[in-house]
């Protein structure tokens, strides 16, 4: 039974991790015989979206494990507790949250930064060629890693949306487009994309993406 790293970014779609494409990872993940460990840093998100009105909130603050923690039932580690050796791959849901709680994308495009133990992680997963999938918008994540380590043309989707495809190439990732319900396999890199709700209308597209993405990151491993 492999051991999969699942990284969430908070809870709601405008603040963290994109809570369908989270829960639709977690049961292809299941389904195909994967143990699951779901992780994510203990920061403080960078805002709260009401997600009745879209609109920012600042009355308060939210932590993005703790939030986390409402998708997966309790049963989540601070991502710092984890080793990348006791995993067998990783995967990232999406959710605005990964541009703006597990990096800053969101906000400085190209020029971001990774959280620090976000980066630990992926850069430990990659240096030991162990497989890694991005969902949605978490593919800037591993574009900027790689870049930072000094390779380029890896092959990573967000789905069509020009700006960010832009960006990532302009980090020397090679953008291929892809539809919302297929895949995008580096396999020299080990690394899966689908683009989720970067381009999906509906849960049932966004979910056959990602069980698609899910199989082919355990075939990689």
């Amino acid at each position: 039974m492999p051991k999969i790293g699942v990284v969430l970014a908070g809870c709601g779609f405008l603040d963290g991790a994109e809570i369908q494409e989270a829960v639709f990872t977690l049961l292809a993940l299941e389904k195909n015989g994967a143990e699951i460990i779901s992780m994510a840093p203990n920061i403080d998100q960078y805002h709260i979206v009401n997600h009745l009105t879209n609109k920012p909130e600042n009355k308060q603050k939210r932590n993005v494990l703790e939030e986390s923690a409402r998708i997966v039932r309790g049963n989540i580690k601070d991502i710092k507790e984890i080793n990348p050796n006791d995993l067998d791959a990783v995967i990232f849901p999406g959710g605005f949250g990964a541009a703006k709680n597990l990096c800053d994308f969101a906000l400085k495009g190209p020029d971001c930064s990774i959280n620090p133990d976000v980066e630990n992680l992926l850069t430990k997963m990659i240096q030991n060629k162990k497989p890694i999938a991005m969902v949605c918008i978490a593919p800037v994540i591993t574009s900027k890693i790689f870049q930072k380590l000094g390779i380029k043309n890896i092959k990573l989707t967000i789905g069509t949306d020009i700006d960010t495809a832009n960006a990532l190439k302009s980090l020397g990732t090679q953008h291929i487009n892809c539809p919302v319900k297929e895949f995008v396999v580096d396999e020299e890199h080990k690394i899966v994309s689908s683009p989720a709700y970067m381009l999906g209308q509906n849960m049932s597209e966004v979910a056959e993406g990602i069980e698609k993405t899910v199989k082919e990151l355990i075939k990689l491993i």
